[in-house]
């Protein structure tokens, strides 16, 4: 298993990124989002996807170098198209304009369309915890991506719309972000790509019976992923079919319709509040800390080292694969060497660890 430091990783992905034909900004930004997905752990949403959206770009699917539109805007809604540009280089433009609307009204929104894969939410989540702002985040899949299939179905009907919802203390941020079914799509790829079977409880065949192969998300018969909520997954379908009506209809996309086209990027939805204008900060801040500390504080049972909060196993990660390195799958480092190949790219000199560090 090869291990990179973030520094070469980001360098090789950004000359990626410059040889596909992107714009030196938007190599930057979608590098940063990759690599920062890998140094916290979440590798379904890191570098792996940088051959995808390269073939996107390739295709045509995706351009670079495009404006984000506005196409409607009051004192504290910005409703956009992002022209299937980059998602990171997208989303990061509509919190550009909804952040200062946040700051002035209390409480502002961004609703947007035909945005590339925006990537890991809890990025927009923890830069807005740096201003001092609470962000309530969902995407869905512009209407494909039907991956996540009704309780009592045999056939995916939706995305697996995350929600991510990030609130500041006065250390590290609370940064809550999950999908709404049993595991992100991304991870299953993982397994994918790899030719590993998935974990039991994932996936269902096209019969709606329990299957560990990854290949029933891609390949025909297909079937689909449980939703979160193991005996009473109604709850999770619920939730994503919500968000999927909030993400697609309130910027102006889609939701899940019959015979979608294969998933692409995002319509999504970000809302922000700014603490200050309701009870002031330290009702929230001050308060949430206390909270913070309660919770970590409970007695804990035999053998756990350690309460931890949403946001906690990313920071834990990050520290831990800033000093060792970025552990990639056999497989993906195949796939970017193999693409850096035919893009003319150098393809850095990377070390290989086994054991437990490996998986880190």
């Amino acid at each position: 298993m090869p291990t990179l430091s973030a520094a070469v990783l980001s360098d090789f992905t950004i000359r990626l990124f410059l040889a596909a034909g992107t714009t030196a900004k938007e190599a930057a930004v979608v590098t940063r989002g990759l690599v920062g997905a890998n140094l916290r752990g979440h590798d379904s949403h890191g570098v792996m996807r940088a051959p995808q959206y390269i073939d996107f770009l390739h295709k045509g699917e995706y351009q670079s170098g495009v404006d984000l539109i506005i196409n409607h805007e009051t004192e504290a809604v910005v409703v956009a198209d992002g022209q299937w540009g980059f998602g990171q280089v997208q989303a990061h433009r509509l919190l550009d304009r909804t952040i200062p609307k946040a700051k002035a009204m209390g409480l502002a929104a961004g609703a947007a369309r035909r945005f590339g894969h925006t990537g890991r939410l809890g990025e927009y989540a923890e830069r807005a915890a740096d201003e001092g702002l609470i962000l309530l985040a969902t995407v869905n899949n512009d209407g494909a991506g039907q991956r996540v299939a009704p309780p009592g179905g045999t056939a995916g009907r939706l995305g697996t719309n995350p929600l991510c919802v990030g609130v500041p203390t006065e250390s590290d941020p609370v940064v809550l972000d999950f999908g709404t079914s049993v595991v992100a799509e991304g991870k299953v790829r993982v397994h994918y790509i790899s030719g590993r079977p998935v974990p039991d409880g994932w996936l269902i065949d096209h019969r709606g019976e329990p299957t560990n192969d990854p290949k029933v998300l891609y390949e025909a018969p297909l079937g689909g992923i449980r939703p979160m909520g193991g005996e009473q997954s109604y709850k999770g379908f619920g939730l994503a079919l919500v968000l999927d009506m909030l993400a697609g209809g309130l910027g102006g996309g889609h939701m899940s319709y019959p015979g979608a086209p294969p998933a692409k990027g995002n319509s999504l939805l970000f809302i922000l509040f700014d603490p200050e204008k309701f009870a002031g900060r330290d009702a929230l801040v001050g308060q949430g800390t206390k909270l913070v500390e309660f919770v970590k504080g409970a007695p804990r049972a035999e053998g756990v080292a350690e309460i931890t909060l949403p946001g906690d196993p990313e920071r834990r990660t990050l520290e831990r694969r800033s000093t060792q390195g970025i552990p990639l799958e056999d497989a993906h480092w195949s796939k970017l060497a193999d693409l850096a190949r035919e893009l003319g790219v150098d393809v850095p000199e990377v070390s290989f660890k086994t054991g437990p560090q490996a998986q880190a």
